[in-house]
């Protein structure tokens, strides 16, 4: 179920990534949001902002889960299907702006795929 109301701590969540335009790790937003919500209340927006489309996850280096703001998605259909790049040196992470294709595979119903690329990024190469 996602965002039924337009609440206070909504808009905070919403203002932190658009202020930041970049994924952001639930560790990180736990941390920056703490003095205005508990912990509980981000993952419950997290998870409803995911069900609208409006954020996407992904699991990074390490196994700690990022979000970050979908393009053109929608409660029904997931459309930015995008490889993520993590860098082992500073531990930026970014959406790539490209995009790749599910295959369909006979005898598979494939809802999600992700791809983590690690290496180093533009500052620390």
């Amino acid at each position: 179920m996602g965002v039924t109301r337009q609440t206070k701590h909504l808009k905070i969540l919403l203002d932190t990534f658009n202020e930041k335009k970049r994924a952001l790790s639930v560790a990180e937003l736990v941390k920056l949001l703490e003095s205005k919500m508990n912990k509980t209340t981000v993952y419950r927006i997290l998870d409803k902002l995911m069900d609208d489309g409006i954020l996407h996850s992904f699991i990074g280096k390490g196994g700690l889960k990022w979000y970050a703001m979908c393009n053109d998605c929608s409660r029904d259909t997931h459309n930015d299907v995008h490889p993520h790049f993590q860098c082992k040196s500073c531990g930026e992470v970014a959406c790539l702006p490209v995009t790749f294709t599910i295959p369909d595979i006979k005898g598979y119903k494939i809802d999600s795929a992700s791809l983590l690329m690690v290496g180093e990024c533009g500052n620390c190469a």
